[in-house]
């Protein structure tokens, strides 16, 4: 049957605009097992929380059929936000600190959630109940185990789904992936045992570390461990090589923290060094100089023919871009950085679009603002990839000045890349186990 949601046409803008913004926005984005995802019949997805808006945006765009999300009830008066909401069907959500002493503000929710699973159709949730930086799953709520059991369990499917994010709020250097695994096993349990069904799904799909430091920390090490091996892990690979690594990353704290502080003191030294001569762990292999030129000169040729265009976007984009930079200095929490971003230019590059397209034709007529339509998007994709290739170019000239004062450089650093890899190997003997080879 079909879903009950938002009117068919504000969902499709809504994903596509959301899409638009991610694509733009992070540098890469998977999506491992979509075809996990029921094509018919009810369905609650329900997601880890680490990223603000963002994570109902790719939940949105990875979920090949609509969902209605659920979201925070204040959230619908936002100038911004509310407008969307309305547009992709969502439904409010009173939490308990806002519901006071009424128990009964939810109920017209779990009228409406049971409605539309019977119906056929799917709903996503976030059982944290609340967004937070930090890498670990917090205590789940009961409701979507409540939800499921007011539509009955067999009518509906259960799915988590993982969000993995590696610097999130970090402009065209940020990366996501959306994981989606096995249902949940509903049949004969109550709301407590789907909820602890449920924790244990998700938390076989993201990576839990102590702190963000900790998580930088395995990311580095997983670098280490492919780049020595010369592969590199699916994305699903690298979350499962993670997990292990985190487990015995706290196995060492427990007993060998000496070992361990020594292993990190090496490796951030290692990371720090390889980021400041321009290599990368992958490409530690000994350059030859006239290879090295040629590409340079190529990357070169390629920004002077691209120059003129990119400089049209940065001048077409710089103030949007300035002000959002701005916006950001505003204090907020981490895990609101691509939030703010996002929202910050959806209004304000408009605005200034729209304020350039008003001068271009006070001050040149017709052909100005006819030639500043013609080229606003493709300068501004334009510049974005002149940003992108110029600091290829300047990494690459960085890493050959620093190898010509030091022939040896690329040498030491792959020796000292390799001898941190057969130690996670033997580490990994020990404790890890052979999975992420």
């Amino acid at each position: 049957m079909r879903q009950t949601s938002g009117g068919s046409a504000g969902f499709a803008a809504v994903r596509a605009l959301a899409r638009l913004l991610l694509a733009v926005f992070y540098r890469r984005i998977d999506v491992v097992g979509a075809a996990r995802v029921p094509a018919q019949g009810g369905l609650i997805v329900a997601a880890n929380h680490h990223n603000s808006i963002v994570d109902a945006m790719l939940l949105l765009v990875s979920v090949p059929r609509p969902l209605r999300p659920l979201a925070k009830a204040q959230l619908f008066e936002h100038f911004l936000i509310g407008p969307f909401l309305r547009m992709v069907g969502a439904l409010p959500v009173h939490r308990r600190q806002e519901a006071g002493d009424d128990p009964h503000k939810n109920d017209a929710l779990f009228e409406a959630t049971t409605r539309t699973l019977r119906a056929g159709g799917g709903i996503f949730i976030f059982p944290e109940g609340r967004t937070q930086p930090e890498p670990v799953l917090l205590e789940l709520r009961t409701g979507a185990a409540r939800m499921l059991l007011a539509a009955r369990p067999a009518e509906a499917t259960l799915l988590p789904a993982g969000l993995v994010f590696r610097r999130p709020g970090i402009f065209r250097e940020g990366e996501a992936l959306v994981l989606f695994g096995e249902p949940v096993a509903t049949q004969g349990k109550d709301a407590r045992e789907i909820t602890e069904s449920l924790a244990a799904a998700l938390r076989a799909l993201i990576v839990e570390a102590e702190d963000l430091e900790t998580l930088g920390l395995l990311e580095a090490a997983e670098s280490v461990w492919s780049a020595a091996g010369g592969t590199s892990h699916a994305p699903e690979a690298r979350v499962r090589w993670l997990q292990l690594a985190a487990e015995r990353y706290r196995g060492l704290a427990r007993e060998q923290p000496e070992r361990l502080a020594d292993f990190v003191r090496r490796l951030q030294a290692l990371v720090r060094e390889v980021e400041e001569s321009g290599f990368s762990l992958h490409s530690l292999a000994v350059p030859r100089v006239k290879p090295v030129m040629r590409f340079a000169l190529r990357q070169a040729f390629a920004l002077f023919v691209a120059a003129p265009l990119a400089l049209c976007g940065f001048l077409l984009h710089g103030v949007p871009y300035a002000l959002v930079a701005l916006v950001l200095r505003v204090p907020h929490s981490g895990e609101e950085d691509a939030t703010i971003k996002m929202a910050a230019g959806l209004v304000l590059y408009p605005l200034c679009w729209a304020l350039e397209g008003w001068l271009a034709w006070r001050y040149g007529g017709a052909p100005a603002l006819a030639a500043l339509l013609v080229l606003l998007v493709p300068s501004g994709f334009v510049a974005l990839s002149w940003r992108e290739r110029l600091a290829r170019l300047e990494k690459g000239i960085r890493g050959l000045a620093r190898l010509l004062r030091d022939p040896r450089l690329a040498e030491r650093l792959r020796a000292q890349r390799d001898a941190l890899a057969l130690e996670l190997r033997q580490l990994a003997a020990q404790g890890v186990g052979g999975q992420g080879r």
